[in-house]
């Protein structure tokens, strides 16, 4: 069900069950695991600068599986904080940037593992929101934290209790998301966007990506972070990037960044 590549310096994930919208059961998130895992050692030797997440069919991710699933002897917690949650920590601290593209339904799972990507372009018909009150059941995979941060508690609550599901363009004007395109394009919209990314400066992405998850885990104030960022620029002084930048303005040409340390 999981698909991994790589070309140029990008690694392309597919989630390849569009019969059942890409719902992910046990076996596929351990599969999902995998290639993020591989997407992480071939980032540790520079092979892969960027990553692009994306669903065949219909559908990004209708979140679990729940087909074969006896809700009296359903080991949620074992699925959720056994498998779900190690699976988007992973993903959010692989160190390049990341492209996830949403597209049809993004619920439940689905929805976490936007939340787990760094930039996500959703197409303008994507349904993005919180239907599980229909199964006696509650969002989950960071779907609170995110609706609450962006949107404030009482839209939240709306969401949650009507069930109603937003669109991706309007998702993306609540500042949900990254972008949203139509779609027939968003997908080759990461993509290049991805390309672009893995031939940039690498090094200063990854000190970028710290500086925004520190911001958002750890809620540190302005001159904490400001304090941070004088130290991630710090260290970047040192990197092959940060001089070639240097050279390539100071020569007004075009950088060539290598993305090493």
């Amino acid at each position: 069900m999981i698909e991994i590549t790589v070309a140029d310096g990008v690694a392309e994930i597919v989630l390849n069950a569009p019969d059942k919208l890409n719902a992910l059961d046990e076996q596929a998130l351990d599969e999902l695991a995998g290639a993020y895992a591989e997407a992480e050692r071939l980032a540790s030797t520079g092979e892969v600068r960027a990553l692009v997440l994306r669903g065949e069919g219909r559908a990004f991710c209708a979140g679990r599986d729940i087909a074969g699933v006896d809700p009296r002897d359903d080991d949620v917690l074992g699925y959720l904080g056994g498998r779900v949650q190690p699976l988007l920590e992973r993903m959010a601290a692989l160190p390049v940037p990341t492209f996830a593209v949403a597209h049809g339904a993004c619920l439940g799972v689905g929805l976490g593992l936007l939340v787990a990507s760094d930039i996500v372009y959703v197409a303008d018909t994507a349904k993005i929101g919180s239907p599980f009150a229909n199964l006696g059941a509650t969002l989950d995979s960071g779907g609170h934290a995110l609706f609450v941060e962006r949107l404030g508690a009482h839209r939240t609550m709306d969401l949650i209790v009507t069930g109603r599901l937003m669109s991706g363009a309007e998702a993306v004007a609540a500042g949900l998301f990254s972008r949203v395109f139509p779609a027939d394009e968003v997908t080759d919209a990461a993509r290049s966007a991805a390309r672009v990314a893995a031939t940039g400066a690498t090094q200063a992405f990854i000190a970028s990506k710290a500086l925004v998850a520190s911001l958002r885990d750890d809620r540190l104030g302005l001159w904490a972070s400001m304090a941070d960022e004088n130290r991630a620029q710090a260290a970047l002084c040192d990197t092959d990037d940060y001089r070639e930048g240097f050279a390539a303005f100071q020569q007004k040409r075009k950088p060539v960044f290598t993305g090493r340390a």
